[in-house]
């Protein structure tokens, strides 16, 4: 039997393209949303993302470490914020300082509209990408997801929840922005992972799966 010949790294960088993680073609911002969700998520807008960072990082603390009930901080947030309010207002009218400034809404609708369209869409080509993985048309790609998948259910087992929720977070937080700003080197070692890993398969294909004996396939008798 003749010995198979793989293409070296080399030849690979020089035959082949240079492929984007995922196979995307849009620019990571585009990716995203554009919107103000893309913003905060690759930190365009600094100080947004960092008071956004740090007050998840507050509620983690709280919630985990110093095991707060939900309700019981609610409640204490709410007493001292009106104490403050209230406090500040009677203040303003004996020492004629500047009353405090009470916006009627702290978010705008379309921040909530942005949010919610992003988690929509990205939600929707997660799945779609996933039914295209179960049908076996990139069989690496197959056993990658299976084995991704199974690490992530280990992991899972180590943490709660709230844990949990609190790691996707700091990911969302700092992986498209490593990855923006590392987009090249990040593309070629995943791209070259990839050709490794269906190389691999190839030599599985070829020295065990197609050595296993297949009956004859019956052809069925038209009626």
């Amino acid at each position: 039997m003749p010995a198979i010949i793989y293409p070296t790294d080399s030849e690979d960088e020089v035959t082949m393209p240079r492929a984007r993680l995922f196979g995307r073609q849009r620019p990571v911002h585009a990716v995203l949303g554009g919107g103000q969700v893309a913003d905060v998520l690759l930190w365009r807008n600094k100080r947004i993302s960092a008071a956004l960072f740090m007050g998840m990082s507050l509620l983690w603390f709280l919630f985990e470490v110093v095991e707060y009930n939900f309700v019981t901080l609610f409640c204490h947030i709410s007493i001292t914020t009106m104490l403050i309010v209230f406090i500040w207002r009677s203040g303003a009218e004996f020492f004629g300082w500047k009353l405090p400034v009470i916006p009627k809404s702290v978010l705008d609708r379309s921040t909530f509209q942005d949010a919610a369209l992003t988690f929509h869409v990205r939600f929707n080509q997660a799945l779609s990408k996933l039914i295209d993985i179960a049908c076996g048309k990139d069989p690496a790609l197959f056993f990658l997801a299976i084995i991704c998948l199974y690490i992530l259910s280990v992991i899972g087992n180590y943490f709660t929840f709230l844990n949990f929720m609190y790691l996707c977070f700091v990911c969302c937080q700092t992986l498209p922005f490593l990855y923006e700003r590392y987009e090249d080197e990040v593309d070629y070692f995943v791209s070259r992972s990839i050709r490794q890993v269906k190389k691999m398969f190839k030599v599985v294909d070829s020295n065990v799966l197609n050595k296993i004996p297949r009956g004859p396939v019956k052809e069925k008798k038209s009626r």
